[in-house]
């Protein structure tokens, strides 16, 4: 008896050892039981373009419970489709990509994992296609750019009226990645956004032909600097622009997330895609069965369209103000950011206009995008397709 019972004990020791020693699931590994998403990220969180779309995806699945994965600096190539598949073979249901450049390797992913779902932001094929895993989404952010443009005109106004420069020396500079319609839809709608404040307003745009490129983003802010402009906005990811900015004194409105941590004296807002709706919105689709939106575009009705709080130690008094008046109209559509009446094209107002939506190899323009006076920015698709060059905007390259 007292051998059983020595035996016994001796067993619940061990089991008891095994139980402390197990390692409990945590967001970022995989478990039998628990739905698990993945992540692929071009850049790391030094980037903040991708820096916005990590805190959306972990603050989503912490929200809503669930595993995740998560793989930063995956490049636009066949490195993405390679990441994609092993997620999808390590149990992700559902897998996202944040770079425009990734689209064709998850495509590639889709096709070869049909019970996976495969989301990809900024991408522009997923209504041609035609696969029913595969699915594109983006944000109305044309609207939040002419949000932060008004924040721009603003100053500009302010050091005209100190008798820093004159109205028609108002010039902006904007330091952009590459020409696609992403980056033109941008600043269009931004210096559209700072002409409805400060109409003698132009703009210089020069590119770097990278999303991310300190050096080069700093640089171009100076060659900016240097040519006259008075106030600096990108679409690039570092903090090169800004950094610029706040050596030269110019005041800056950045792209994704506050940067007055290293522009303190210049940094006025900035205008970001919050993500965190999406990821929610499609993981939870996925994990009842339900179909997820071919192209998904967010508003600033959905919390997809956010500004940072405004630096009021750098922006113009009333800057606020100006900028609900016309969030106020944006969602109640009595304004439209592209309305034709507001710009023109080689001295000509548009009243028909063929953009590329559907995106063959050959860029074809297919789709009338101009009607009840104004182009209709992600309608057709959720990525932008504005590409036109408008009066009062100076392209310095177009090399990218």
């Amino acid at each position: 008896m007292k051998k059983f019972l020595a035996i016994a004990l001796c067993a619940l020791m061990v089991l008891a050892a095994v139980a402390c020693t197990s390692t409990p699931a945590t967001t970022e590994t995989n478990t039998e039981t628990k739905f698990k998403a993945g992540f692929i990220c071009l850049h790391d969180e030094n980037s903040t373009y991708d820096l916005n779309f990590i805190n959306a995806a972990k603050a989503a699945c912490e929200k809503l419970g669930i595993d995740y994965v998560l793989k930063v600096n995956v490049p636009e190539g066949q490195e993405c489709y390679e990441v994609a598949a092993d997620m999808a073979d390590s149990g992700c249901s559902i897998v996202f990509a944040d770079s425009f450049g990734h689209e064709d390797y998850m495509i590639q992913a889709a096709k070869k994992y049909p019970n996976v779902q495969f989301c990809h932001s900024t991408g522009t094929k997923a209504h041609t296609e035609g696969l029913a895993n595969y699915h594109n989404a983006f944000a109305s952010i044309y609207e939040g750019r002419y949000l932060a443009g008004i924040a721009a005109g603003m100053k500009l106004n302010e050091m005209i009226e100190a008798g820093q420069f004159t109205a028609e020396e108002a010039k902006i500079g904007y330091v952009g990645a590459f020409t696609y319609a992403e980056v033109v839809s941008g600043y269009t709608s931004f210096f559209l956004g700072a002409r409805s404040v400060c109409p003698t307003a132009t703009m210089d745009v020069t590119f770097t032909g990278s999303w991310y490129d300190e050096t080069a983003e700093k640089e171009g802010a100076q060659k900016l600097i240097d040519g006259g402009c008075k106030l600096i906005s990108q679409h690039a990811d570092s903090m090169g622009a800004p950094t610029a900015c706040e050596n030269a004194g110019v005041p800056d409105v950045s792209y994704n997330g506050s940067t007055i941590s290293v522009a303190p004296n210049t940094y006025i807002i900035s205008s970001r895609i919050n993500w965190e709706p999406y990821y929610e919105y499609a993981i939870t689709a996925c994990m009842n069965g339900q179909a997820i939106d071919t192209d998904w575009t967010g508003t600033i009705a959905t919390g997809s369209v956010q500004l940072t709080d405004l630096n009021t130690n750098v922006a113009a008094a009333g800057t606020q103000e100006a900028i609900d008046t016309a969030k106020a109209a944006l969602e109640a559509g009595t304004l439209h950011v592209f309305d034709t009446a507001n710009f023109t094209v080689g001295g000509e107002t548009l009243s028909s206009y063929l953009a590329d939506v559907d995106s063959d190899d050959a860029f074809t323009p297919e789709t009338e995008v101009i009607s009840n006076g104004y182009f209709h920015e992600s309608e057709f698709r959720s990525a932008p397709y504005f590409d036109l060059t408008i009066d009062g905007i100076n392209l310095l390259d177009t090399a990218f």
